[in-house]
């Protein structure tokens, strides 16, 4: 089957990637009972079409969202990411990094460039090209999107690539703001215990983003 029939989210035995069906079964065998498939977007309780920020990470980790099914969940980085949406009024109080801990999203979904997780939490260039088409159509799909939040300069290259400009069309950077096509996008390093534990992100310059995008997801 093509990707351009799957839509905007792959199949949870998607064979596109040998590379990283490899190390899903290799997961799976390990650890049977995680969802050990690409994580599928997080929808907000209104829908796609009530959805004004995208944010897109790059990966799933091993151990986050191919362990738990979910974007974000499992893992440290989730908890920063959960919290601060929820400061910024972009989803409720309720995350406790298991799928059934009540979480909402409002206005936001939750995406990743790549969507299932590579080995060394580092997906082949080969790999990210593979997966574009379904962030392609995750754009396409979102009638009112506004403001494109993304973790990370891969994150920003990808979704840059995704809308068809090039890699470069955007500044780089924690805290950068630029238009991409219709969207506007700002870049935040990404909410990894790496970068939070060497203080590289902070809490207050997390929020400060999302603060910003959700000036610009209101206007």
């Amino acid at each position: 089957m093509s990707v351009e029939l799957w839509g905007a989210e792959p199949p949870r035995d998607c064979p596109l990637c040998p590379r990283l069906v490899a190390y899903r079964q290799a997961n799976a065998a390990q650890n049977p009972d995680w969802w050990n498939g690409p994580a599928p977007s997080l929808v907000p309780v209104g829908g796609p079409q009530s959805v004004r920020l995208l944010v897109a990470g790059l990966a799933p980790g091993r151990t986050g969202a191919n362990r738990t099914g979910r974007p974000f969940t499992g893992d440290h980085a989730g908890w920063m990411l959960y919290d601060t949406l929820f400061k910024t009024g972009f989803a409720n109080d309720k995350f406790d990094a298991r799928t059934d801990d009540g979480l909402e999203l409002y206005d936001c979904m939750i995406t990743n460039a790549v969507r299932c997780a590579p080995p060394g939490n580092k997906p082949e260039t080969s790999e990210e090209n593979t997966c574009r088409p379904f962030l392609t159509q995750r754009f396409k799909d979102l009638p009112n999107l506004k403001v494109i939040v993304t973790l990370g300069d891969v994150s920003r290259r990808n979704v840059l690539k995704a809308l068809g400009l090039k890699a470069s069309a955007g500044i780089p950077g924690h805290g950068t703001e630029f238009e991409a096509g219709p969207y506007i996008v700002l870049n935040s390093y990404h909410c990894s215990r790496l970068n939070t534990n060497t203080g590289r992100l902070t809490a207050p310059m997390f929020e400060a983003v999302f603060r910003r995008a959700r000036e610009l997801a209101d206007a």
